[in-house]
């Protein structure tokens, strides 16, 4: 079916492709975090760890004391926060500036094929036995291909979602949020049913494998759907062909008419011809998005700061030995949060304000600032320098719903926003460039999430 405005999106496939894609970015890293214990576990002491140790639940076989963690468990979170982050933030760099030398089919399709067999080899792995330094070097090359893949993938799907009308830079966002909340139940139904270690684990790689499969399957379908040709080919064909500065939205048999309507036409006298081979210049596009750049990038540096590494230390004052006590991390941290993220990102598909230019988006996102003082103020565990000032469990619950919802509906607005702002064909660059961006708050947040737990 076609419009005035060009073919349209049937049965809303495009979107759930996006959606989809934006699951397969993230769910695979989601679920390698969600297995930090089996990794931990597999780095303890040969004779202390038992191949049939379960997650800490209802049907633990925990007694007593654990022991106490080798050199390698203890520098396990360290070293996976340290080999994600800074591949993350320097291939997403890097694809800032390669993206217009590499195709996108071979970065995207690419980049998917890579991480299916890093976690298909992950899987095997759980079957091998292997002495705790060797599997610790391998698990860390393993985060550091996965982020490094990632980060190509994710700045080029972002990239490519700046080509089609703005609403669909969401459908990326909420996926990504919906692979925190799928990984997040993931853990409380393993907590609740004592799952062995091992089988946890192959049971989150095989999942996150079968989710990149979907993606690789809907990626390769994107290009058959006529409302993506339409959006994606503008750029490259008609517009190039007329010479006209059209914004994205704007019909192409609009275009193909000599000047009869409003829109303002290229003269050779005062507007330069866009040469087919010309590559607008990445400063030149940072200096249109500047704001949502530095704007998505305090979010996330933010978000990390305090999440996990300040919120899933905050212990239940009102659990006492009840199995609340056991779920409290699990449900208010992982799970709410997640939930709550996911709908702030999908809440832009019906929502955008306030708009692109507003100084309120700013204003609100500087004002996130304040959610740092607020969770270290909670009853976080143990603590040296503070004191806690908010002790029921419900005010930490209210600070997780803002924090989150705030949290995915600003960072998916700065997303969507950003492409926007340049001109058609500066979009796909103006994408990677927030992308850019939204790793470098993570990797800022991971660095600030140091001190602000000293500070606690």
């Amino acid at each position: 079916m076609t419009t005035s405005s060009g073919p349209s999106d049937r049965y809303k496939a495009v979107w759930l492709i996006f959606f989809t894609l934006g699951l397969g970015t993230l769910l695979p890293w989601n679920f390698f975090m969600t297995a930090t214990r089996y990794f931990t576990n597999r780095l303890g002491d040969p004779q202390n760890v038992s191949s049939l140790e379960r997650l800490p639940g209802l049907n633990s076989t925990y007694e007593g004391r654990e022991p106490p963690p080798t050199n390698l468990q203890a520098r396990f979170n360290n070293f996976m926060t340290l080999c994600a982050m800074l591949p993350l933030l320097i291939f997403t760099c890097l694809n800032s500036f390669l993206h217009q030398r590499i195709p996108q089919k071979v970065r995207i399709l690419g980049s998917l094929v890579a991480i299916l067999l890093v976690f298909m080899v992950t899987a095997a792995l759980v079957k091998v036995p292997l002495e705790p330094l060797p599997f610790f070097v391998i698990t860390m090359v393993k985060i550091i291909l996965i982020n490094s893949f990632g980060a190509i993938l994710q700045g080029s799907l972002f990239g490519l979602a700046g080509l089609l009308p703005v609403s669909y830079t969401a459908p990326i966002m909420s996926g990504q949020g919906m692979a925190g909340t799928f990984a997040a139940l993931a853990i409380i139904c393993a907590i609740s049913s004592g799952s062995l270690l091992a089988d946890s684990a192959f049971g989150y790689f095989i999942t996150a494998c079968v989710v990149i499969l979907l993606a690789i399957g809907s990626y390769i379908l994107l290009p058959r759907l006529d409302f993506f040709r339409y959006h994606s080919m503008k750029d490259k064909t008609e517009y190039r062909v007329h010479e006209t500065h059209a914004e994205l939205d704007t019909k192409i048999d609009l275009i193909k008419k000599d000047e009869p309507n409003g829109v303002e036409q290229s003269s050779p006298s005062n507007t330069a011809p866009q040469v087919p081979g010309q590559k607008p210049s990445v400063f030149s596009i940072f200096k249109k998005i500047w704001v949502m750049a530095l704007s998505v990038c305090f979010i996330f540096t933010v978000t990390i700061g305090v999440y996990p590494a300040v919120t899933a230390e905050v212990k239940s004052t009102i659990a006492g030995s009840s199995k609340w006590e056991m779920y409290f991390i699990p449900v208010s941290c992982f799970l709410m949060f997640n939930v709550f993220d996911w709908l702030g990102r999908s809440l832009t598909a019906v929502c955008l304000w306030p708009g692109k230019d507003s100084r309120l988006l700013p204003f609100m996102v500087a004002a996130r600032i304040v959610f740092i003082p607020l969770f270290m103020l909670c009853n976080v565990q143990p603590r040296s320098h503070m004191p806690v000032f908010f002790h029921h469990d419900a005010w930490y619950i209210s600070f997780i719903i803002l924090f989150s919802l705030s949290n995915g509906y600003l960072a998916s607005l700065c997303m969507c926003f950003g492409p926007k702002k340049v001109l058609t064909k500066e979009a796909e660059t103006a994408g990677a460039i927030m992308a850019f961006f939204l790793s470098l708050g993570l990797a800022l947040g991971a660095v600030f999430s140091f001190l602000f737990r000293v500070v606690i």
